[in-house]
């Protein structure tokens, strides 16, 4: 059984999902697995040529891998519980289709969250088209280890600050690559609450995470080692943000009672 199942909600993009599958064939930590819920109307995760032989590539290193053609759509929030009704794991990875992970990412995420016995850890990603904006204001940071605020400056600059090499810090949320504790995120209705939201929503993620912080807590890790592919988003329809619309306190209060 593996420790770590890697769930990916795909769509359309079946190029960045190919890269984002890439940087998995190369990960330390072995024991994964990996579990992709597909919303395209064309099956590209397993029908596109790009996609289809880096799956391979998984499958021969021993790799267990799912691929679901998962339709009709019904929002991020139903995408993300459907991913976490098919985990066996104790922890669970959820992973953006566009992203780039340094081969040590899964390992150092899943070696913090067992030294803090935290909800999450998550890595934030990094856009390096801004590598060479700069901005000193808006990069402050404070870690575990004192009184912390977080700033969304460019992570890339922000991690040069610390001496001493990795560090953890509190975060309001990360998006795009976060480990839970699959217990400690069912116990909080995981993302349950997408019966409540219409199909065009986003932060559903955000949600999740303030739930799971606020009963098991949740940190950042720096250096990231996560680089975003810089596509247009495929949510582009943020009229509905499930914090605001759904009532954040309430939502926290309400979380372990769902099952």
């Amino acid at each position: 059984m593996s420790r770590v199942d890697i769930l990916i909600a795909a769509f359309q993009r079946p190029a960045t999902l190919a890269v984002t599958l890439t940087s998995l064939t190369a990960q330390t930590f072995p024991g994964f697995r990996v579990v992709i819920s597909d919303h395209g109307e064309r099956g590209e995760a397993e029908n596109s040529a790009e996609a289809r032989a880096v799956l391979r590539v998984l499958r021969s290193q021993g790799r267990e891998v799912e691929v679901h053609k998962h339709l009709p759509r019904r929002g991020m929030a139903e995408q993300r519980q459907f991913l976490l009704s098919r985990a066996r794991a104790p922890y669970v990875l959820f992973l953006d289709d566009d992203l780039i992970l340094e081969p040590n990412v899964v390992e150092r995420m899943l070696r913090a969250i067992g030294e803090e016995s935290c909800g999450f850890a998550g890595c934030a990603v990094i856009g390096l088209s801004f590598l060479h904006h700069v901005r000193p204001a808006e990069q402050d940071i404070e870690f575990w280890d004192g009184p912390v605020e977080h700033n969304a400056a460019n992570l890339f600059h922000v991690q040069r600050i610390p001496p001493g090499g990795r560090r953890k810090y509190r975060v309001a949320w990360v998006g795009g690559c976060v480990l839970y504790d699959a217990a400690a995120l069912r116990s909080c209705g995981g993302f349950g609450f997408r019966k409540e939201l219409p199909r065009e929503h986003c932060g559903e993620d955000v949600l999740a995470q303030l739930r799971v912080m606020a009963r098991f807590g949740g940190c950042g890790l720096i250096p990231s080692g996560v680089y975003y592919q810089e596509l247009p988003t495929t949510v582009e329809d943020r009229g509905v943000d499930a914090p605001r619309v759904l009532g954040l306190e309430a939502m926290i209060a309400r979380s372990g009672e769902e099952k």
